[in-house]
């Protein structure tokens, strides 16, 4: 229990420590959407906006433990002090999404009411913040030769050195 610093749109900050939200994904602070006119927006700065209002109205945050994410974070389900799920309130407003392989379908009622009623995201165009990473790695595989694929000459050269290879033997003398 505290008071949330907001990362995005699905991560806070309470005391020190990181908390993914339970169930749901919000766009990417990076992450553009097309709005009702398709033009771009920076959805995940909006949803970031949207996070931090939520939070401003009713204080302080408490959160129920639920795991550890492959981050290290916690998940968690969170709680305004008046009560309101942080998780339920983000999707119903469209800022987040149902995660189905996290949620196992828990906020897909808000989810379609947002839909039905075209919130945030749901005026537009958007990628699922999910699919979105996966196109928007900072960890890109190297290139390859498509036709083959197959790693090229120049990364195959790139990868050896020419130091002399050091032995265990080589070491503990």
């Amino acid at each position: 229990m505290g008071t949330a610093s907001v990362v995005d749109g699905d991560t806070i900050e309470v005391h020190g420590q990181r908390i993914r939200f339970n169930g749901i994904d919000a766009p990417e602070s990076r992450q553009l959407c097309k709005d009702a006119n398709r033009l771009d927006y920076p959805c995940g700065s909006r949803s970031t906006e949207a996070l931090d209002t939520f939070f401003a109205e009713s204080r302080p945050v408490q959160c129920n433990f639920v795991a550890w994410d492959r981050y290290h974070r916690f998940v968690r389900d969170c709680r305004r002090a008046d009560g309101a799920s942080v998780a339920s309130w983000m999707v119903e407003h469209g800022q987040a999404l149902d995660w189905p392989r996290y949620s196992h379908g828990a906020y897909a009622e808000q989810q379609l009411q947002a839909k039905t009623a075209r919130n945030w995201l749901w005026t537009g165009e958007f990628e699922a913040p999910w699919d979105w990473r996966a196109g928007h790695s900072d960890d890109p595989k190297p290139p390859t030769n498509r036709k083959l694929d197959l790693i090229t000459h120049r990364q195959v050269a790139q990868s050896y050195s020419c130091q002399p290879r050091r032995l265990l033997a080589n070491l503990l003398m």
